[in-house]
C-alpha cells in the first residue's frame, strides 16, 4: 500500500539511547581491556559490577538529562550532558563498595576506565545524531483538519518531537481540489488522501478537528478503507498527550470523560500508602538535614531579606480545602501590599538572597512540616492561592481538577514547565498536572523524583 517508512517513536528512541549508551560502553571497556594492560574492569563474568555502572550511567543520565530527545539531537547541547554523566557515574562507581572493583594500585587504570566511558558515549550520540535522529527516520505524518487549528498544532507538535514530520493538511470540510499552501504546508485534495499516503511514505493520519462530523462523506470513506488495511489513524489529543505528556484540555468539550480515565493508582490502597510512607520518610529526612544549614539560612535572611525567617500563606488543597503553606522568605516586607499579584522573573518584590532560596528550592523546605501534617505530599500539583484558583477557574477548562489528589512540593509540572506568571503558564502546568493525575504510578513518581534534582542543579527555580 506504501512505500517504506522507516521511523522511531519517541519511546523507543529514549530505549535505544539507554540500550546503545551500556552496548558502547561495554565495547569500548572491553577494547581497552583487550588492548592495553587494563584489568580494572572486565566485561565478561563481572555481572554485578556491569549492573551497578549501567544502574549509575542512566540514573544520573536521566538528572543530567542525557535521555533529553530535543537535546539528544544536537552534538553540542547533549555534550555537556555526557560529560556530567560520565564524570559523576565514574566517580560515584569508583566509590561504591562491595559490588564494584577494588581500586587499582595503578592510578592510570582509573584514567582509561573514565576515558572509555566518555568516548564510548560521545561515539555513540554522533552515530544518533547521524543516522538515528536525522531526517530519513523522520516519522512523516498528514493532517485531516480544520484549516483554522493548522498552525498551532504543527507548533505543538514541532515543539514536542523535532523527528516529527507533518509533510502537509487535508481539509476536512472538503478543501481546494488542488495542493495550495497554508501556514507553509501544502493542502492535499481529500480524494487524494491515499496517494499521498502512498507515494509520500506517510506513516500515520491525525484527525485534528474539535467536530468529527465536519468530516465529509468522501474523507470519511477514503479513511475508512485504509483503516480496513491495517493503517494508523489517530486522534489529535491523543496524539498530543503521548507527544508532549499533556493532557490538552483547551481542546477538550463536552466528551471531557473520554480524556479523563484517572490512573487507577488514585484508589490503589497498596500505592497510596506507600506513598504516605514515602512523604513521612523524606519528610523527616528534609527536616533533620536541614537543620545543619538553619544557622546559615538564618543569617541570610537577617542580611538579605530583613524579615521573619518564615513565611505563612494561605493555599488550596486537595478538594478544595484551604491550609496554611510554610516557606522560608524570598520577598521584602510587605511585598503584597497592595493586593496578591503573579510572581514573575525578575520580580522586583524578590530579595537577592531570596532569589537564591528560590532557584535552589531552599526555600519550599518547611513544606515539609504540611507533607507530614498531611496536606501536601512529595510529589503532586503545586498548591495556588485562593484569589488565584477562583480566577483561573473562570478561564481554564477543568481546572478545579487538579485538587483530585493532594498538592505536592514538586510534581510533574514543575519539573518540565517554567514557573508560573501568567494564565497561559497555568494552562501548560494544569495540563501536565492533570497528565500526572491520569497516569499517576511508583515509576512516574521515580521519574519526577529525577527530574526534580536536574531542576536543582541547573537552578530552574523562580
Amino acid at each position: 500500500m506504501t512505500k517504506n517508512s522507516i521511523h522511531f517513536e519517541i519511546s523507543e528512541r529514549k530505549v535505544l539511547l539507554r540500550l546503545f549508551d551500556i552496548l558502547f560502553i561495554g565495547a569500548a571497556l572491553y577494547g581497552v581491556e583487550t588492548l592495553f594492560a587494563f584489568d580494572y574492569f572486565t566485561v565478561v563474568g563481572h555481572w554485578e559490577s556491569t549492573v551497578v555502572l549501567s544502574v549509575y550511567i542512566w540514573g544520573f543520565g536521566t538528572v543530567f538529562e542525557l535521555y533529553d530527545l530535543k537535546k539528544s539531537s544536537r552534538i553540542e547541547t547533549v555534550f555537556p550532558s555526557i560529560i556530567l554523566t560520565a564524570s559523576v557515574s565514574v566517580l560515584v562507581f569508583l566509590l561504591t563498595p562491595y559490588f564494584t572493583p577494588v581500586l587499582p594500585s595503578n592510578r592510570l587504570q582509573i584514567l582509561y576506565f573514565y576515558l572509555a566511558i566518555l568516548g564510548a558515549l560521545v561515539v555513540w550520540r554522533i552515530v544518533y545524531i547521524t543516522f538515528i535522529s536525522s531526517p530519513r527516520f523522520y516519522k512523516r505524518v498528514l493532517l485531516i483538519g480544520e484549516t483554522s487549528t493548522i498552525e498551532n498544532i504543527v507548533e505543538a507538535f514541532k515543539a514536542a518531537d523535532p523527528n516529527y514530520s507533518i509533510i502537509g493538511f487535508v481539509n476536512c470540510k472538503g478543501g481546494s481540489k488542488d495542493s495550495v499552501s497554508y501556514k507553509g504546508l501544502p493542502e492535499f485534495a481529500p480524494e487524494k488522501i491515499e496517494t499521498i499516503v502512498a507515494t509520500e511514505g506517510i506513516s500515520e493520519i491525525v484527525i485534528a478537528t474539535y467536530n468529527s462530523e465536519v468530516i465529509t462523506p468522501d474523507i470519511y470513506a477514503h479513511l475508512l478503507r485504509l483503516l480496513e488495511q491495517g493503517f494508523p489513524i489517530r486522534e489529535y489529543t491523543q496524539v498530543y498527550e503521548d507527544m508532549t505528556y499533556r493532557v490538552p484540555v483547551q481542546y477538550v468539550g463536552k466528551d471531557f470523560y473520554k480524556y479523563f480515565p484517572f490512573s487507577r493508582s488514585n484508589t490503589n490502597t497498596f500505592y497510596l500508602s506507600y506513598k504516605r510512607l514515602m512523604d513521612v520518610v523524606l519528610s523527616c529526612l528534609g527536616l533533620l538535614s536541614s537543620l545543619f544549614f538553619l544557622p546559615i539560612i538564618f543569617l541570610g535572611n537577617i542580611l538579605g531579606n530583613r524579615g521573619t525567617l518564615f513565611y505563612k500563606q494561605e493555599r488550596v488543597g486537595q478538594h478544595g480545602k484551604v491550609f496554611t503553606i510554610f516557606k522560608f522568605r524570598t520577598m521584602v516586607k510587605n511585598a503584597e501590599e497592595n493586593g496578591a499579584a503573579w510572581a514573575q522573573k525578575n520580580d522586583a518584590r524578590v530579595t537577592r538572597f531570596g532569589a537564591f532560596l528560590r532557584a535552589t528550592r531552599i526555600d519550599e523546605i518547611p513544606q515539609f512540616i504540611n507533607i507530614l501534617k498531611g496536606e501536601m505530599s512529595f510529589i503532586g500539583p503545586r498548591p495556588e492561592r485562593p484569589v488565584f484558583v477562583k480566577e483561573l477557574s473562570k478561564v481554564i477548562p477543568f481546572y478545579q481538577t487538579r485538587h483530585v489528589i493532594k498538592p505536592g512540593l514538586t510534581g510533574w509540572s514543575q519539573v518540565n514547565a517554567r514557573y508560573g506568571s501568567s494564565i497561559d503558564d497555568s494552562l501548560v502546568k494544569l495540563q501536565y498536572d492533570l497528565y500526572y493525575i491520569k497516569h499517576r504510578s511508583f515509576f512516574l513518581d521515580i521519574n519526577i523524583s529525577l527530574k526534580t534534582f536536574s531542576t536543582v542543579i541547573f537552578f530552574r527555580g523562580q
